[in-house]
Parts: C-alpha cells; structure tokens; sequence
C-alpha cells in the first residue's frame, strides 16, 4: 500500500463508554472556558471604567433581554429544522421531535475543541435507527457546510451595504464559500480528503471514515432539500444578526442593520477559525475590535459583546445542558427497542 493511499478498513466508532469517560472533562472544561471569559471581560471592562460598562448594562431592560433569547430560540430551532431536513433526506426513520432533541442536546458539546463532542448526536442517532457513522457523519459535513455558505452569503449581503470598516471580512466570504462547495461537492471533497492525508500521512482509519461518509453527499445535491437547508440557515443566522443590532440600538449606537450583520456573523466565523471551543476568545476579539473600527467607544462595545455572547452561544449551551439528558434517555430507549 502506497503511503499516500488512504486505507480501506477503518476502525469501528468510538464506544460510548468513551464517550462516557470524557464527559466530565467536557464539564470542566465547559466551566473553565466561562470562567476565563468572564475574568477576561471583568478585566477589560475594569480598564475602561466600572462606571461606564455597568451603565450601558442598565440601559437594557427585562424584556430586551427576553427578545434577544427569542431571537437566538429562533435561530435554534430554524437551524433544528433543517437538521431534521438533512435526516430525513439520508432516509433515517425520525421524526422532528426526535431530530430537534438530537441537534438541541448536542449544544451541550460546543465546547469541546472542533466541536468534535458534538459527534454525540450520531451516535443518537445509532442507538434509535441502528444507522452506522459512516451512513450519518455526512450530516454533521452538511450542517457546517450549510452554516457556512449562508453565512458567506450573509456577510455578502451586508457587505454591499455595511460602512467601509468592515470590507476586511471579503476574504472570509471566499474562504467560507470555498469550504461550502468542497464539502458539498463529493468528488472535490475526496479529492481534498487525499491531498490532506498525503500532507499529513497519519491516522489512516479517520481519513477512511471521512472518505466514505462522503460518499453519501450526493444524496444532499437534491434542488429542493439545498433552498430548504439555504432558507432555513439563512434566516436563523439573520435572526441572530438583527438581535445584535437591536441590542446596539437600545444602548444608543448609531450603526446599520447591515454592519451589525456582518460584525456578528465575520465575528462567529473568525472565532470558529481559532479553533477554540465555541469560538470563545477569538469571536469576542474580533466583534470588540470591529466596533472599535465602527467608532462604538469599548464602554459600549465590551458590555455589548458580552450581553450577544451570552444570549447567543452561552444561552444554547445552556439548552443543550437541560436537553442532552433527555437525549440520553430516549437514545437507550430506542437502543433497547432495537435489540428486544
């Protein structure tokens, strides 16, 4: 066997024992990363000033908060359904209740590095239908590829409308629309999957699995379930746009619905190019400093920052907490049904 050719026998998945074992970890780490965020905000804001960053948090009241939880909700469940889309379409047997408790609970997982824990929701997936990971890893391809091409879309969008500060996001509309095609088009994507192992030359077996569950993409190229997954993503990545400029707006910024878009989303995308779990760090990073390129003073800007991450990433792991459980139970349910 050539050294540059991926093998054709992968190894089974991954136990949920393992799975198992490393949840503790997933917790701590989880707690970690909001420990940190929070010292790092309190830190900042203690440079520019107490006085200032506690009076912009005043300036929102109840009910502001409640809609910026609703417009994240939104985008959840807009995203859950064009999960339920992508299932339907490998022809898994499950109904929207069930896919919705699946793409809900594995937000608990966002922050595990790569987001790799997330892979909980295949095997899920496994116990309830009996599908293996190589038929159901393409829908964790396409949920991503998905993300990225409305968001790349999105910023496009608000980018022909958004004030000159922001024209720096223009190479990660392309970067994002390339990975999009990639990932989507079979033939490019093992094309890209050979040329990565033969960089690499290591892990064999993962290179295999990643191969075959692409395969299956061409099963996702269907006209309708491509403008249904677009839509769906599309206006739920935008609902989360509009809360942070709603948010903006109540604590007295004069900026643009559009530029308040592409911050958001140029901000959600250059945090998941960091690698860090959630994006944490590198998306509050860039939406400070993309403010600050807008002339919004960091009185204004951290505690904005802060408010967005909070309702928005924190506020779906929070979800995925109170669902995953419940994930849990009806997964062994259906395992049990399966074998008896």
């Amino acid at each position: 066997m050539s050294s540059t050719q991926i093998p054709n026998s992968p190894d089974a998945a991954p136990s949920s024992r393992i799975l198992s074992n490393k949840k503790w970890r997933d917790t701590a780490l989880f707690a970690g990363l909001f420990l940190l965020v929070i010292i790092g905000l309190i830190g900042v804001a203690a440079a520019t000033g107490w006085h200032e960053t506690w009076a912009q948090i005043q300036k929102l009241a109840l009910w502001q908060v409640a809609a910026l939880l609703v417009l994240s909700l939104i985008n959840y469940v807009l995203r859950g359904l064009r999960w339920h889309v992508f299932v339907r379409r490998l022809g898994l047997d499950l109904g929207v209740i069930a896919n919705m408790r699946h793409f809900l609970g594995g937000f608990a997982m966002s922050v595990t590095p790569g987001r790799l824990g997330e892979l909980v929701r295949m095997r899920w997936i496994r116990r309830e239908t009996g599908a293996l990971s190589e038929k159901t890893a393409p829908l964790m391809l396409m949920d991503r590829a998905s993300d990225l091409a409305v968001m790349a879309l999105l910023l496009a969008a608000g980018l022909l409308a958004a004030a000159s500060g922001t024209k720096g996001a223009l190479p990660v509309v392309i970067i994002a629309l390339i990975a999009a095609i990639v990932v989507t088009r079979p033939a490019l994507f093992n094309y890209a999957v050979n040329g990565a192992y033969r960089i690499i030359g290591r892990k064999p077996r993962l290179f295999v699995r990643i191969r075959r569950a692409s395969q299956s993409l061409e099963q996702f190229s269907h006209l309708p379930t491509i403008c249904a997954a677009t839509l769906l993503g599309g206006l739920g990545w935008f609902a989360e746009g509009a809360a942070f400029y709603y948010l903006m707006t109540w604590m007295g910024a004069d900026i643009s619905l559009a530029t308040c878009v592409v911050i958001f989303v140029f901000s959600t995308l250059a945090g998941g190019l960091t690698g860090a779990p959630g994006g944490v760090g590198g998306a509050e990073a860039a939406m400070v400093a993309l403010l600050t390129i807008e002339g919004i003073p960091l009185s204004m800007s951290l505690p904005a920052t802060a408010v967005i991450r909070l309702t928005t990433l924190w506020f779906a792991i929070a979800i995925g907490f109170i669902i995953f459980p419940i994930a849990e139970k009806y997964s062994r349910r259906g395992a049990y049904a399966l074998e008896n």
